[in-house]
């Protein structure tokens, strides 16, 4: 008779036994992340879905797209919740230790933050911010555990391109949008003036100029559609930011971090001129001062050591 197999020991004890043990764990292993990043891919999707959603809702007050904001919201929390969970039970511990799983994380802890202020006191307009900041934070960990990596060159280029041109596009709205809030000066300025009929002035040349109200629509329309291509532009720069060597410390570069606070400081404008119904000369005013932080975003590539236009 074999002797009794020690409690404890392996069932197998052969290199095909190894071999077999070997494999069923690198197959488990593989379906587990398979199975959180797909969690966190579904999450990030529905979180994009819901930053869709929430500006209409707050910047328009319509019903129906709050209710789509806070359906998907939730949803998009529920997925992600149970992303962190898997993605922490095949790391084998419950502190997060990767850039990845802070990020992750810290996307979670802010979306649960925000329906938590919104449910004890039903302030949807903090979803503006909190929705936004939890898909960039939810983003790059959907792209998987290792650095993302582009099939080709060509296809690299082709996202470049389309993030460079994406920002110039809303700048030159934004641009764009503070100058016809200046002419809106220029005009207000003149109609005030008070010429009596067949006497000269200096504004006679202006005569040309839009309506008020003509101008307050430009400035406003053009605006919003630079919004979604700095938002666009933004996550293209996140996938991209993938390629570098720095990984995620890439984020940590001064003209990385000005972009960001520059979408901020874009979403505030937009958020303050439908709350508040600013027109004419606080729009302005307002909106030559967003210009100055875009100009800065500029400035800082003078600073920046691993994100510049022109050669390195």
């Amino acid at each position: 008779m074999p002797p009794a197999r020690p409690e404890g020991a392996p069932r197998f004890t052969t290199p095909l036994g190894d071999l077999y043990h070997g494999i069923l764990f690198i197959c488990t292993s593989k379906v587990m992340i398979e199975m959180y990043l797909l969690w966190l891919r579904v999450a990030a999707i529905l979180y994009a879905a819901a930053c869709i959603t929430v500006f209409p809702a707050v910047l328009y007050g319509i019903v129906r797209w709050r209710k789509t904001c806070v359906h998907v919201g939730g949803m998009a929390v529920f997925f992600h919740f149970v992303s962190a969970v898997e993605m922490l039970v095949q790391a084998h511990h419950w502190m997060p230790v990767s850039v990845r799983e802070i990020e992750s994380l810290l996307g979670l802890a802010v979306a649960c933050l925000f329906f938590l202020v919104w449910w004890l006191y039903d302030a949807i307009s903090l979803g503006i911010f909190a929705l936004p900041a939890t898909f960039f934070l939810v983003f790059v960990p959907a792209l998987g555990p290792d650095r993302y990596t582009f099939p080709s060159e060509g296809v690299r280029v082709s996202w470049l391109v389309a993030h460079i041109a994406a920002l110039l596009v809303a700048y030159a709205a934004l641009c764009f949008s503070l100058l016809s809030s200046m002419l809106y000066l220029v005009q207000e300025r003149r109609i005030k003036s008070k010429r009596k009929p067949g006497q000269d002035s200096w504004w006679v040349p202006l005569d040309w100029l839009p309506p008020l109200d003509t101008l307050e629509r430009v400035a406003l329309a053009t605006l919003e559609f630079g919004f979604p291509c700095m938002t666009v532009g933004l996550v293209i720069g996140s996938v991209l930011a993938q390629e570098t060597p720095l990984g995620a410390a890439y984020f940590l570069d001064p003209k990385v971090i000005a972009s960001f606070i520059s979408w901020a400081v874009y979403v505030l404008l937009l958020f303050v001129r439908r709350s508040a119904g600013l027109r004419g000369r606080k729009a302005a005013y307002l909106s030559g001062a967003v210009l100055v932080v875009m100009m800065a975003v500029w400035a800082a590539n003078l600073f920046s050591h691993v994100h510049r236009f022109g050669p390195q």
